[in-house]
């Protein structure tokens, strides 16, 4: 007998069809033998319906009143899935995140979890329950709900996994898992059948939806193996785990495209020790979340310092530069919101070189120009103009030989994303 964490998204309990197909499979495993916890997502677009509501009763809701709305989200879902499972007959019973002991720090909107209490969900387990537990939400020592972000029930999911000593936790979402491209973008994009920590690390931080790149985190460092899968076919999916020697080791693991940053630039700031540093703590200081930075060549003492950050964070980083532009006597600043990233990810990149080279000629001849470059050891990415990003993916993913045979001729519209 397993103990199976499984995790649903909004799209695989996005009507009640859906909710009674989910309902019918973990019957199945738990039939099978196995301890079945599944984690779920709100329905569909219910997290964007309630966040227009918000700003249709006020212009800057509070954050802590933005998490008491949007946790209710997945307590629709829990509440729904739990009875789909008493009407087949068996035993079912939800839980929120603080009812099952998910704590988290304080920070609103994007809360970090910090323990998962695991005794109700075993008690539950031990009374051949199925449990089904609320993603995206936590709640604070002194009883402060908190959400964890877009995507944060995937964190959720591998949390209680952890938590609860799981030997598997199966993430599904409306793919068959982890592929070397975006397959809206790129119909030839292939599958990849295991992929370790590292390398799905740089994946889901450069843009590939399919995992929240927290979760995997959460699993590499407490050892929780991923089954990345779809939940509407038996297929198998991929596997995130620790590498090891049965592992491919491929030069290129894929191609990921980001469009949710915009790229932010403060002109004419004294180039002079120190400056750098105080430019990025007043963002920290903002809860601004930086990507990619470049600082230009100093010219008459005065550089220009741009960097990438998520378009979610905008209005707080608008905010720290204006401030930073007083404060330092810089020009002026600016926000593009019409870049995109692209990446290469592999670990086999490596002991190859001219994997860059490769890569910066590829685009060139794709007519696609690079605005900035940043690098990792398994990752090279670059900041291109949005409007240029199939072109750029369609050519990186062929020129790597990562084209595949086959075609993927159906595409969820809500492909590796969750609600």
């Amino acid at each position: 007998m397993a103990r199976i964490v499984q995790k649903y998204g909004g799209t695989s309990v996005g009507t009640p069809d859906r909710i009674r197909a989910v309902a019918r499979r973990l019957i199945a495993r738990r039939a099978a033998g196995d301890d079945v916890v599944a984690v779920v997502s709100a329905m569909g677009h219910v997290t964007d319906e309630l966040v227009d509501l918000a700003s249709a009763v006020c212009k800057t809701p509070p954050d802590r009143e933005m998490d008491m709305l949007l946790s209710t989200g997945e307590q629709v879902s829990i509440a729904l899935l739990a009875m789909a499972i008493h009407a087949e007959g068996h035993d079912a019973i939800s839980f929120t995140g603080p009812q099952v002991g998910i704590v988290t720090d304080p920070v609103h909107g994007k809360a970090k979890i910090q323990e998962v209490r695991g005794d109700r969900i075993l008690e539950a387990l031990a009374e051949g329950k199925i449990v089904i537990v609320a993603g995206f939400q936590g709640a604070t020592t002194d009883g402060q709900i908190t959400t964890l972000g877009r995507g944060g029930s995937d964190t959720t999911a591998v949390a209680v996994a952890a938590g609860t000593d799981a030997d598997v936790c199966e993430i599904y979402t409306d793919v068959d898992g982890v592929f070397t491209a975006d397959p809206r973008i790129v119909p030839r994009a292939r599958k990849l059948d295991s992929i370790d920590y590292e390398a799905m690390l740089e994946m889901a931080a450069s843009g590939a939806g399919v995992l929240q790149l927290r979760s995997v985190e959460f699993a590499r460092n407490h050892g929780v193996v991923i089954h990345c899968r779809s939940s509407f076919n038996d297929n198998p999916g991929t596997i995130v785990k620790e590498a090891d020697s049965t592992m491919e080791q491929a030069i290129i693991s894929g191609v990921t495209h980001d469009t949710s940053e915009a790229k932010v630039t403060i002109r004419d700031v004294p180039d002079r020790p120190g400056v750098a540093a105080f430019v990025f703590t007043r963002m920290a200081e903002s809860n601004v979340n930086v990507d990619m930075i470049i600082q230009n060549v100093s010219e008459d003492g005065r550089t220009d310092i741009s960097f990438t950050s998520p378009k979610t964070d905008l209005v707080r980083a608008k905010q720290a530069a204006e401030a930073v532009v007083a404060e330092l006597e810089a020009r002026t600043w600016s926000v593009d919101e019409s870049v995109a990233k692209i990446s290469l990810v592999g670990a086999g990149m490596k002991t190859h070189p001219g994997v860059a080279a490769k890569m910066f000629s590829t685009l060139a001849e794709a007519g696609v120009n690079i605005d900035m470059i940043s690098t990792s050891s398994i990752r090279i990415s670059c900041v291109i103009e949005g409007d240029k990003v199939g072109t750029a993916v369609r050519a990186l993913h062929t020129s790597f030989g990562l084209d595949s045979e086959a075609v993927v001729a159906e595409v969820s519209p809500g492909c590796g994303e969750e609600v």
